[in-house]
């Protein structure tokens, strides 16, 4: 039973790890593409801005003529919040006289709540992992080039950009370490040869090849707030430990180190990554007048196994209890029928994961229904439910997964885990209007409505957001007749409520439950708030 417990936490703190990668992945695409995209509200299949149509539809890259150059910088603010409360009748596991959870406050008084704050943003750096960046917003850049040879209906073209990018860290004593510490989500997109190639005045295509990096980092302290260690804290109060002496010994011993469900067990280190991602983009675009214009593109999934390491450094208490009990009669008997915890202090090793990255699919118009204005719509679909479980391999045999087969045969082995998820394929509406002002000024606005692809039972901290709209706001400026600009302004918030039981990967306190749920029993409310500036310049050389 204790082992069980264990697999909790330490299967609870892989979990986290990663499910932060399919939540963040649905928050952070194309967010951090183009200006223009963003202030059409990223509806812009039919109308792709400059050399970023090698992401939104290569067929756009027709549109491009002679050699242009494209530098993009956008600056990213991310605020997220999460609010720990008691519910009424709140009783842990339904044990009298146990603790109320210390490191979230005084859960009875809705006043004096537990809050936590970051602000904080981090990044993963390729063969390192999570780099801690200085407080204040991110700049996520992003650059390419494109060749039109004159009277070719070919254009080349290659771009550097990040499909997503999410990362975050906390105060060490912050309330939410626990979902987790720090987390970096990551996908460079370094080379994407693509062309696009006009068959006549109404129809063009578009096809490339983009190479990418992913990568995912997390750094977590964990707990587990569970019956079982609820009653092992019950029996080292009844066994008087604080006086050193065990009442049962030799038979058992329970003395060794102070457990509890409050009590932190360790910190989890784990990185993992994949270097050459490959997937492919295919694109089209219809202009049957001057005033219409159909588009849509085709994103492939990539199947990755990522690979990388991971390290569990068990605090002092937790590696001296289970010590204790292995040295007693009757915790050495249960332990080699169980295959309990050892006591170790430490365990490490190489991990892999796999994933795939899910295909996308969109289409849109754009409609000049005024020589001054210009309304776009756009309908997407990303295959989310591709994620419907993540699997790991380790490099070798782990305790914990001994008595996590026992739990759960179906998503463990020795040396594999398999962690459902159950995540959704979701299609996403965008629209954006553009307000011709001159022949030089284009003023933009555009709203995206993006559905949560988490269930609601699959809800988390680590990932707060469930729905949410993206506003925006731009310009686009004519420099002179070789150089355009665009900026925007952009802004998104999701808000959510997990009352307490209502997320097994969060605050159930059922002992059955082998998802990790470091805040049992609590009610959640999260709060994220997303704020984006971006500048392009493009111009021809």
């Amino acid at each position: 039973m204790g082992h069980n417990k264990r697999n909790r936490h330490i299967l609870a703190a892989l979990i986290a790890s990663t499910l932060s990668c399919g939540a963040h992945a649905q928050f952070t695409q194309n967010l951090t593409i183009h200006p223009k995209a963003l202030a059409l509200g990223n509806a812009v299949t039919a109308d792709p801005p400059g050399i970023m149509a090698v992401h939104y539809n290569p067929a756009g890259l027709t549109k491009l003529d002679g050699r242009q150059l494209e530098v993009n910088l956008l600056s990213v603010y991310l605020d997220s919040d999460a609010d720990f409360y008691a519910p009424d009748g709140y009783e842990i596991f339904g044990i009298d006289g146990l603790e109320i959870d210390p490191k979230t406050g005084k859960q009875k008084d809705p006043v004096a709540n537990s809050h936590s704050h970051t602000n904080n943003v981090a990044l993963f750096v390729p063969g390192y992992g999570i780099l801690r960046m200085p407080p204040g917003p991110a700049v996520a850049p992003s650059a390419g080039i494109s060749i039109n040879p004159p009277g070719s209906k070919l254009t080349f073209a290659n771009a550097f950009y990040l499909p997503m990018a999410a990362g975050f860290y906390r105060e060490k004593d912050d309330p939410g370490r626990y979902q987790p510490q720090a987390a970096a989500l990551q996908r460079i997109t370094y080379l994407s040869p693509t062309v696009g190639y006009k068959i006549n005045d109404a129809w063009s295509v578009g096809a490339g090849i983009h190479l990418s990096h992913q990568g995912i980092a997390a750094d977590q302290y964990m707990r587990a707030p569970n019956m079982l260690l609820g009653v092992a804290e019950i029996l080292q109060d009844a066994f008087n430990c604080e006086s050193g002496d065990e009442p049962l010994q030799p038979w058992l011993a329970l003395c060794g180190g102070n457990v509890g469900p409050w009590d932190d067990i360790g910190a989890l280190n784990i990185k993992v990554e994949d270097s050459l991602s490959p997937t492919y983009h295919l694109g089209v675009m219809w202009e049957p007048t001057d005033w219409f214009t159909w588009g849509a593109n085709y994103s492939s999934e990539a199947d990755m196994n990522m690979k990388g390491t991971f390290e569990i450094q068990y605090t002092d208490d937790w590696s001296g209890f289970w010590q204790s009990v292995n040295s007693s009669v009757l915790g050495a008997i249960t332990s080699a029928i169980l295959s309990l915890p050892s006591g170790a202090p430490r365990e490490a090793g190489n991990v892999s994961m796999d994933l795939v990255y899910p295909q996308h699919f969109q289409t849109g118009i754009s409609v000049d229904v005024h020589p001054k204005l210009t309304l776009n719509a756009d309908i997407g679909w990303t295959d989310y439910a591709q994620w419907d479980a993540f699997l790991f391999r380790f490099d070798r045999n782990l305790e914990f997964l001994n008595a996590a087969r026992i739990l759960s045969p179906d998503n463990a082995t020795p040396n594999t885990l398999r962690l459902p998820l159950g995540f959704k394929s979701q299609w996403n509406w965008a629209f954006g209007a553009e307000f011709h002002a001159s022949s030089r000024l284009d003023l933009r606005a555009g709203v995206e409505i993006r559905d949560s692809v988490i269930p609601d039972d699959q809800r988390q901290i680590m990932a707060p957001f469930g729905g949410a709209n993206l506003y925006s706001i731009g310009m686009g400026y004519r420099w002179d007749k070789d150089t355009q600009i665009d900026m925007n302004l952009s802004y998104l918030q999701s808000i959510e409520t997990i009352p307490a039981n209502g997320s097994c990967n969060v605050n159930c306190d059922n002992i059955t439950n082998i998802i990790y749920n470091p805040y049992a029993g609590l009610d959640i409310k999260t709060s994220l708030r997303v704020v984006s500036a971006g500048l392009s310049f493009r111009t021809k050389f």
